[in-house]
């Protein structure tokens, strides 16, 4: 520990009372361009260790408030998840007349949307104390799952300041909370052998563009030389190359899976489904711009075009087993629209097919040779028996009447396919449930 004596004889101007302008890493640069001396016989003085010490905690003191007003934490604990699992909401907000909480733990409601009647989740009130912090406590436990959640405050939604755990869907951002049990365990990170993810920049002679993709190897890919079998796992509209990492957990589930020997080890590719895209908002030249749903080239075709530009980049960087059995596809949303287009229009390339929550037809001002001879492409990869054609939707999704239909259109066909159902709608809960259901059925 420095001598103080000898800090101040350094003339940095630097006075204990005025360190509470400084954050905790500016202090310690600030000791990195100024390095100190002192002889540690002067250390044995018990004056200079009381000065030691209460330089020290003088140092501790003002590295807390500057990380506090830093960050703009509260002094408050939300969410804060009690022993009989319920869930109590804080924020301390003295001058407001009216505080709320909105998520997905709470029953939903319908609305009208651009795409039809869609599940919003509903808000409850918070009570304001006579300390100025509002609370809620759910009245009953909340069953395990990954949850979001926001406050609305006098009428503005806004984030949990006393929780930094934040992820963003497409242009809304919502803290988030686990609720550890069951199949939620597998979104945890958990002590065991951890995959690899990699951002990695590809180029597509197709879109003639270079583009980011994201890429999951399994533990002990890096130290081996053995070759992998790949699922390509496509996002929804409005989502990208990281969504599926952020929203859909997809590193925990897959690292919990292969460890508990319920999955293969395999490669799982993450590509930016936007045609139009380079990558990620905020992840390519176009700097920090606001995402937004319908980009240009959205399900017109483009995406499926250009899609063995990807399947090429990795079989060429990657060790891949480069057959047939050895390749899936999934997706959800758009992302299973796609995976239906890609798998049918390229017969050869995937024995496994999962469609999560999938868009089915194409818009009908359409015109792309990707969506014409839908029934003919359908019969011929049919007809070259994939191992595994997967369908899940949840009861209450906008699409559920859409994926009844073209399930009624294989069943007209005789062509053979596994329906997964659940409860809700068109949610992340959903398409992670569909995710640790279809990884372990790869590759068998």
């Amino acid at each position: 520990m420095p001598n103080i004596g000898l800090i101040q004889q350094r003339n940095m101007g630097l006075r204990i009372y005025k360190l509470k302008k400084y954050s905790y890493l500016s202090f310690f640069i600030l000791l990195q361009y100024y390095p100190f001396k002192y002889n540690t016989n002067t250390l044995n003085n018990t004056n200079m260790k009381k000065q030691t010490i209460l330089a020290v905690l003088l140092v501790l003191s003002v590295a807390s408030f500057a990380q506090q007003a830093i960050w703009g934490g509260q002094n408050t604990s939300s969410p804060q998840i009690n022993a009989n699992n319920t869930v109590t909401f804080r924020l301390e907000a003295p001058k407001a007349s009216a505080v709320q909480v909105t998520g997905d733990f709470l029953p939903t409601q319908q609305v009208d949307g651009q795409f039809g009647k869609h599940d919003v989740p509903g808000t409850v009130d918070l009570v304001k104390g006579s300390d100025g912090v509002w609370e809620y406590t759910t009245p009953e436990a909340l069953k395990p799952e990954l949850y979001s959640y926001s406050f609305i405050v006098d009428g503005f939604k806004t984030t949990d300041p006393s929780n930094v755990y934040l992820i963003r869907d497409v242009a809304s951002l919502t803290n988030v909370f686990l609720m550890g049990g069951g199949r939620a365990d597998l979104y945890k990170v958990t002590n065991l052998a951890h995959g690899t993810l990699a951002r990695r920049w590809y180029q597509s002679p197709t879109l003639n563009m270079t583009r980011r993709i994201s890429i999951y190897t399994p533990a002990g890919y890096e130290t081996g030389k053995k070759q992998y079998p790949v699922l390509y796992l496509l996002h929804g509209m409005g989502g990208d190359e990281e969504a599926w990492i952020a929203l859909g957990r997809t590193v925990q589930i897959l690292d919990n899976l292969i460890a508990q020997g319920k999955a293969k080890p395999m490669i799982v590719v993450m590509p930016n489904g936007n045609a139009a895209q380079e990558a990620a908002p905020g992840e390519s030249a176009l700097g920090l711009y606001k995402p937004t749903f319908q980009l240009p080239k959205t399900m017109e075709g483009t995406m499926e075009t250009s899609f063995p530009d990807v399947v090429k980049f990795v079989e060429s960087n990657y060790r891949t087993i480069n057959v047939k059995s050895s390749r899936a596809i999934a997706g959800l949303s758009m992302g299973g629209f796609h995976s239906l287009h890609i798998s049918k229009q390229y017969p050869d390339l995937f024995d496994y097919v999962g469609l999560f929550s999938a868009a089915i037809n194409p818009d009908k001002a359409v015109k792309s040779p990707i969506y014409d001879d839908r029934d003919a492409k359908l019969k011929t990869q049919f007809s070259k028996t994939p191992k595994l054609y997967w369908i899940a939707i949840g009861k209450a999704d906008f699409l559920y009447k859409e994926n009844e239909a073209y399930r009624k259109l294989l069943d007209n066909g005789g062509y053979k396919y596994t329906y997964y159902e659940t409860e809700e709608g068109h949610i992340w809960k959903n398409w992670r449930i569909y995710l640790t259901e279809y990884v372990p059925m790869l590759f068998k």
